[in-house]
């Protein structure tokens, strides 16, 4: 589906009015993508700890808790590579 057409749904869906303007600013969409990262990497090492004292026994929702963190941090990593990737090739277009 094409942007135009996305807008033109968006656009027809509210009766022709203006589509409202988000406030969020992206640095506050990262900041908060970080911090939820960092949650679920405190909850995989709560839960981690917590079967290490025989606390828990649910070995299930550690691992799942694990892999969670694991592949949150990987996409955090992969999106941070292309900011830089897309500000390099900001940076070489001639002004």
């Amino acid at each position: 589906m094409k942007i135009e057409q996305v807008v033109l749904d968006n656009f027809i869906q509210n009766g022709g009015s203006k589509v409202e303007k988000t406030s969020t600013s992206f640095s506050d969409v990262l900041k908060e993508s970080i911090s939820k990262v960092t949650e679920l990497e405190k909850e995989a090492n709560q839960q981690a700890e917590k079967l290490a004292k025989m606390e828990n026994q649910d070995i299930h929702n550690t691992m799942i808790a694990a892999e969670k963190a694991d592949l949150s941090f990987q996409l955090m990593m992969q999106i941070r590579n292309k900011i830089i990737t897309a500000y390099e090739e900001i940076m070489k277009i001639p002004v």
